[in-house]
């Protein structure tokens, strides 16, 4: 899914209540923190606080995180069902939106209103303007209006935070419809029943990722059942709840309790800024397995070639985790918004410029995401990041005829360098630096604040706070790259 998102239904999710007695979880984090556990510790004193965070944490968060989504799951079933049945299309894209508005509705209650008024919104915009040959843009910017005016508290903003996820999930779908649309790639504008199921189609209407409209049609059409569809979508489903115990019971006590790392004062500030940042990324992956859980479950996701597989992606984990490049960490972060990014809007503004063409496309994901000032921040910090290492990386390619981009390069590339020892040591450095901008920018999402102020949205304050904590490190450092880059060229 989206950067947003994720930690917004990461909220909706986790929400242990009990209250053992060494620790007492909240909605992201135990309220404790992993400050309390900042001692050292000998072997059996870890093993003793690991067995009771598993009694007290683990267990009530599967519990509780089961307890959330199996009636969604259920529902995602019986549409994948519904699809195999001998009936015209009409009626199956009848079910695709009414499983998806009950979807929305477990989840959203009264508030789903919100979505179904923006997805009815942007059909009678295609259609007022299906003689016009710009509804791409047209339909964007009315989007982002509405995006905007509820953005400015027109309903509560801890509410249009928990819906604005799946809002997202409509505004991208029908903004893909209206430029293919105006490309030719659809044809002709589909009807009412065949526009609101693709948009508010039940495997992706709640915790998304995109999917293109010819993938909702490949799923309408309805693959035969098989293990191979029910083996891939239930590991999907597990890898989701692996995440979600991470993110909640693991990665706040990294160190020292799973890694008996210590740190002095200079670098204990460091030490809890990857921690936070661990445990937001690996809230992102527990909403992207899930999704792709629940996509493939309700029968989207597959490619058709010898045979089905079911293949749908929506996160790399160890693309983030042991990362090449900034480049490949976007990338990897949620595979289907990077796609939508990369064909409706970067390919739209290229003619900008590459690096206007970056700006707008990372300006482009952030209004989408709200007026929200940390969420702003990093990925317009992102926008330099990535830009500046990629042509700086590409610089030094040349220079030195080495295999150091910011992508791996095809095994037939001109470069004379492609794995001697110090190319492995320029791509590992490269490689240190995204790690220290991934812990840097991810070191605001504080799993250990109020779960109010998760909620409402980080302040612009709390992100200025976290930053200067650390120095600023990572904006002196992409100034520096920038500067050398300058000097090289």
């Amino acid at each position: 899914m989206n950067h947003s998102c994720s930690l917004n239904l990461f909220v909706i999710i986790c929400c242990p209540s009990a209250e053992p007695p060494v620790l007492r979880c909240s909605a992201v984090r135990c309220s404790s923190g992993a400050a309390g556990l900042r001692f050292r510790m000998d072997m059996s004193s870890r093993l003793v606080v690991m067995q009771q965070l598993a009694d007290s944490c683990g267990i009530i968060t599967v519990q509780q995180g089961v307890q959330q989504v199996w009636r969604l799951l259920l529902l995602c079933l019986v549409c994948r069902l519904f699809f195999r049945l001998g009936v015209v299309s009409t009626v199956k894209h009848l079910v695709s939106m009414v499983t998806g508005v009950y979807g929305l509705f477990l989840f959203f209650e009264h508030h789903v209103l919100w979505v179904l008024l923006l997805a009815v919104l942007c059909y009678i915009v295609l259609l007022l303007s299906r003689r016009s040959g710009c509804r791409g843009l047209f339909l964007s910017a009315l989007i982002l209006l509405f995006l905007l005016v509820g953005e400015l508290h027109v309903i509560d903003v801890v509410t249009w935070n928990r819906i604005r996820g799946s809002q997202m999930v409509v505004a991208m779908k029908a903004i893909s419809v209206a430029f293919d649309l105006d490309r030719g790639s659809v044809d002709v504008l589909p009807s009412p029943a065949e526009f609101l199921g693709y948009v508010l189609f039940v495997g992706t209407a709640v915790f998304g990722p995109w999917i293109s409209f010819s993938t909702y049609q490949s799923a309408v059409r309805g693959p035969a059942l098989s293990v191979s569809w029910l083996l891939w979508s239930s590991v999907c489903l597990l890898k989701s709840q692996v995440c979600l115990l991470v993110s909640t019971c693991v990665a706040p006590y990294l160190f020292p309790l799973f890694i008996p790392v210590y740190g002095t004062s200079i670098t204990h500030k460091w030490l809890r800024a990857y921690e936070n940042a661990v445990s937001f990324h690996f809230s992102n992956y527990f909403v992207g397995h899930l999704s792709e859980g629940t996509s493939m479950l309700a029968g989207a996701g597959f490619t058709e070639k010898d045979h089905i597989q079911w293949d749908l992606r929506v996160v790399q984990p160890l693309g983030v985790e042991i990362p090449r490049s900034m480049v490949l960490v976007v990338t990897s972060w949620n595979i289907p918004m990077s796609r939508w990014l990369r064909t409706y809007v970067f390919k739209n503004a290229v003619k900008l410029g590459t690096f206007p063409a970056i700006l707008v496309t990372y300006t482009a994901s952030a209004l989408l995401h709200g007026l929200s000032f940390h969420l702003g921040a990093v990925l317009l910090s992102l926008g330099f990041i990535t830009y500046v290492e990629h042509v700086l990386r590409r610089k030094l390619s040349f220079i030195f005829s080495a295999c150091i981009l910011s992508r791996p390069c095809s095994s037939d590339c001109s470069h004379r360098h492609k794995k001697g020892y110090w190319v492995l040591v320029l791509n590992l450095v490269f490689s240190l630096l995204v790690v220290l901008h991934l812990t840097y920018l991810g070191s605001m999402f504080d799993p250990g604040v109020d779960e109010q102020e998760v909620e409402e949205g980080y302040t612009a304050v709390h992100t200025i706070q976290r930053w200067s904590e650390l120095n600023w490190a990572g904006h002196w450092v992409v100034f520096a790259c920038w500067v050398f880059y300058r000097l090289i060229q």
